[in-house]
């Protein structure tokens, strides 16, 4: 096989999982973290775990959707700059499909469909995947006694309620702080739209959106209350509504996007609004993903990124912690959890997809009694 047809191989690999990944990809940010994590590093070994480390942490350093960016980074270190734009494409592809034709029926008959009884088993068992992850993550980022303190007062930190950004990068400089202290004397150097709005327009608020927004849906809702209800662009249900989809929808949350563009402006709103809000993130992906081994080679920057990367791995189990709050809420749910976490972590070859319509399924049948 020459090198064309070599890449050519690696790129239908990229389509073919990342297009999977948007298909099964419920749960948020954290769980296609982790599936990405299970698959990508401990299967395919397509890069490293300290790799796909650094790939974390840089990436919570940038705005825009934090998984979708991995997918960038990944399909890039498998197949070039192409698999970055297939990567991102095909995670993204799905969720907007699945979400335009919600947002098409919400826009006929006004309401969305009941989703509750599918989400009873799915949720706490992403909760088990997250947490697997976790665990993998963090034999590798904690690398010694300073990391692992500095890991527990990210956590801390976090579980306070400081912002997650200015963790990262306090983390991050504090690391480096550290760093340069210690080596110092070593002498080592350092519905109804009230208010029509342009697709044109629309596609500016939701690319300014796409380049400023760090955070969770919850982030985005904010952002979206602020640049379409207030100004009498959009209702507070509808907004409500949509990120409600981007959240019981596979694939990346920022489909709300696509939604409320819909809502706006049909199709056309559909189209300008996903494609404002996910364009930052190519842009940043590609720019940041081959400066990152770069960094490493620094013996500053690589302090730096330890720390963010312990402290990324806290913020993971953050998000972990307050799903559980709403998702493990009984007995069924607490076996849901336990179960899924001994297939993941103990049975490592077991494909996540099969664990999610496993939990889904065990979920239902539980529901019954």
């Amino acid at each position: 096989m020459n090198n064309e047809q070599h890449k050519g191989e690696h790129l239908k690999e990229v389509a073919g999982y990342f297009l999977k990944l948007g298909l099964i990809g419920f749960g948020g940010p954290a769980v296609h973290i982790a599936m990405m994590e299970k698959e990508l590093v401990e299967k395919r070994k397509w890069l490293s775990a300290e790799h796909y480390l650094d790939l974390i942490g840089a990436t919570n350093l940038i705005p825009g959707p934090n998984s979708t960016e991995m997918t960038m980074h990944c399909g890039h270190v498998r197949a070039g700059w192409k698999g970055l734009i297939v990567a991102g494409s095909c995670f993204i592809i799905p969720a907007v499909i699945i979400t335009s034709v919600l947002a098409w029926a919400y826009a006929t008959y006004g309401q969305l469909p009941a989703v509750e009884p599918f989400l009873y088993g799915i949720q706490p068992v992403v909760i088990a995947i997250i947490l697997s992850a976790v665990i993998n993550l963090a034999k590798k980022a904690v690398k010694s006694v300073m990391l692992g303190i500095a890991g527990i007062i990210a956590l801390v930190l976090c579980l306070s309620g400081v912002n997650e950004i200015a963790v990262l990068f306090g983390m991050g400089f504090a690391g480096v702080f550290y760093h340069l202290l210690k080596n110092r004397e070593r002498g080592v150097h350092s519905l109804l739209v009230a208010v029509p709005v342009s697709n044109a327009k629309l596609f500016w608020i939701f690319l300014k959106v796409g380049s400023i927004l760090y955070g969770s849906g919850y982030v985005l809702f904010a952002f979206l209350d602020s640049e379409l209800v207030s100004t009498g662009i959009l209702s507070r249900s509808q907004l409500i509504d949509a990120i409600a989809v981007g959240q019981i929808t596979p694939g990346p949350v920022f489909s709300a996007a696509t939604f409320v563009g819909w809502q706006i402006n049909g199709w056309q709103g559909a189209l300008v609004a996903t494609a404002g809000i996910f364009l930052p993130s190519f842009v940043f992906v590609a720019l940041l993903n081959p400066l990152i081994p770069k960094l490493r080679k620094s013996a500053v920057m690589s302090a730096f990124l330890d720390t963010v990367n312990v402290a990324a791995v806290a913020l993971i189990l953050v998000v972990c912690f307050d799903m559980g709050k709403t998702a493990i809420t009984d007995w069924r749910t607490i076996l849901i959890t336990v179960s899924g976490f001994i297939t993941v972590f103990f049975f490592r070859n077991v494909n996540a997809a099969f664990v999610i319509m496993g939990g889904a399924l065990l979920g239902y049948l539980l529901s019954l009694i």
